[in-house]
């Protein structure tokens, strides 16, 4: 029988993972990191398919006037905010408290990975703004499901020497679903309904293989608290004067995220109209440009989730991160062009590969109680991504129609990536 040793994370024998609960799980497996790239990769491709390519063309198909598409896909991404708000942490705390023979994890995955299926496949025909607007929420509520519980493993099986290299195989797994996705989903521009269909199908695929080939133990004898609603709900709050540094890491996270997506989730419409193109041109380059930027962002993940476990610092990768980030969106800029276009995801290509590598790293490790919950905790910081993303068409929406078009969109994204990186100056447990 295994003991817990001084390190939480590890026991003594090597073969078991002790969290700060007493639930163990197996310490990683040589398969473990390709098998969480992996089912990233797929999570993400759902997502960048989704919001770049897939739902802008339909919903443009409903009203092609510039200013209506615009407002609608800020509609439809403000509905589906408000019911996916705290989606990943509620998911998170009831993964962390599951008893079932899978382990904690797996079950809500492959619920969220079936109904995400579900709904995907009813999207496609779709006509009715706010009926897409609805099947989307339930949608990225089920995909929260399955991308919490898999953030979670990083501190179930990975000791803090590692993570590193763990979550840099998350943020490749990012960054090749995003172009895979948006390569993919091209492809069903003029006929949306396939394109659904085929993610839909293949997140159940992957998220059962993942299960199936990384099998945690059983927590059916794991010994929780009396379920309290109270605790539940003001677990949720997280003091920013008792865990400052948990608080400026999630603030830190909700800028640069925002300040990249709302430049991500518009590229279609950026490239129709603001380069000039046709819908179904638009969409060919922006599969284009997803994959301009893939090479330069895996070059820099490897790199800097190598580098930064080896030197044992995160912080300043995502500062450099940030001055690359400001660099390339003064590329279109001042070349409003195509080829303006594709200079910026290059040089952002490596930016976000940076800081993607170091990000996920640092945030296990600012986790209040050294991860006694991580499930929520994670699924807490993982809102920081969430809400920017899911808001970002919404906030790029108001920002083309009320404050000058598509250039202020590209200066409020400096902005935002430049305030992630001063938020993250005052974090003081992690260098």
């Amino acid at each position: 029988m295994s003991t817990t040793s001084p390190n939480p994370e590890l026991a003594d024998d090597g073969r078991t993972a002790v969290t700060s609960t007493g639930m163990q799980s197996p310490v990683a497996t040589k398969r473990l990191l390709p098998s969480i790239a992996i089912l990233s990769v797929f999570v993400f491709a759902t997502y960048g398919a989704v919001l770049g390519i897939l739902l802008p063309a339909q919903i443009a198909t409903i009203n092609p006037d510039p200013v209506a598409k615009v407002a609608n896909f800020g509609l439809v991404s403000s509905i589906s905010f408000v019911f996916t708000l705290f989606a990943q942490p509620i998911v998170g705390a009831f993964s962390d408290r599951t008893r079932n023979r899978l382990g904690r994890r797996a079950p809500w995955m492959l619920i969220g990975a079936a109904v995400a299926m579900i709904f995907l496949l009813g999207m496609g025909g779709m006509q009715n703004v706010l009926l897409i607007a609805a099947f989307w929420a339930v949608i990225q509520v089920s995909m929260n499901a399955v991308q919490g519980p898999l953030s979670a493993v990083v501190p179930d099986r990975f000791p803090r020497s590692k993570r590193g290299v763990a979550s840099a195989m998350a943020g490749v797994g990012m960054m090749l679903g995003g172009v895979l996705g948006t390569v993919v989903a091209a492809q069903f521009v003029s006929n949306v309904g396939i394109g659904y269909a085929v993610f839909g199908i293949a997140v159940l695929i992957v998220t059962a293989l993942y299960v199936y080939f990384n099998k945690d133990y059983s927590s059916v004898g794991a010994v929780v608290e009396p379920w309290s609603w109270k605790n539940f709900l003001t677990g949720f709050w997280i003091n920013p004067k008792k865990h400052p540094d948990f608080f400026w890491a999630f603030t830190a996270r909700f800028l640069f995220i925002l300040g990249y997506f709302v430049i991500s989730a518009y590229s279609l419409y950026l490239l129709q109209d603001y380069i000039g193109m046709e819908l179904e041109e638009a969409a060919g380059a922006a599969a284009m440009l997803a994959m301009a930027g893939l090479l330069p962002t895996m070059i820099s993940i490897a790199l800097a989730g190598w580098w930064s476990d080896k030197i044992g610092r995160r912080k300043v990768f995502i500062y450099a991160a940030t001055v690359i980030m400001v660099i390339s969106l003064i590329f279109p800029l001042i070349m409003p062009t195509f080829e303006g276009m594709l200079i910026m995801n290059i040089v952002s290509g490596f930016g976000f590969g940076f800081y993607m590598a170091c990000d996920a790293a640092l945030m296990t490790e600012v986790l209040p109680g050294d991860g006694i919950a991580a499930g929520k905790d994670l699924g807490i910081l993982n809102v920081a991504t969430n809400i920017p993303q899911a808001l970002s068409p919404a906030v790029a929406g108001f920002i083309i129609i009320a404050l000058g078009g598509y250039p202020s969109l590209f200066i409020f994204a400096m902005v935002a990536v430049t305030a992630a990186a001063f938020v993250l100056m005052p974090i003081k447990s992690v260098r």
